[in-house]
């Protein structure tokens, strides 16, 4: 299993849009991802997890990977949020 902290850099966070496509990219793995915020993890596949989060910009959160391809969604979804 791999994990990363990461800073939240999207404008919106990931509410709305940015969540769904954030979704839409972790379902391109086969790896069991998740995200911790405040000691709550959640399913990263999981749209109505995602949104429980309520995760905004500039939070830091806590991504998690364990599967063939961790390494590339990690990096990927890294990447995602980490845009500005």
């Amino acid at each position: 299993m791999l994990e990363r902290t990461v800073r939240v850099e999207l404008e919106t966070g990931l509410q709305a849009r940015p969540a769904a496509q954030f979704v839409q990219e972790a379902n391109r793995y086969a790896a069991h991802l998740f995200i911790e915020k405040d000691k709550k993890r959640i399913n990263a596949k999981s749209i109505m997890g995602l949104m429980s989060l309520a995760v905004s910009h500039g939070e830091t959160i806590l991504l998690l990977a364990d599967g063939l391809d961790e390494e590339a969604a990690l990096n990927h979804l890294v990447a995602y949020v980490s845009r500005t």
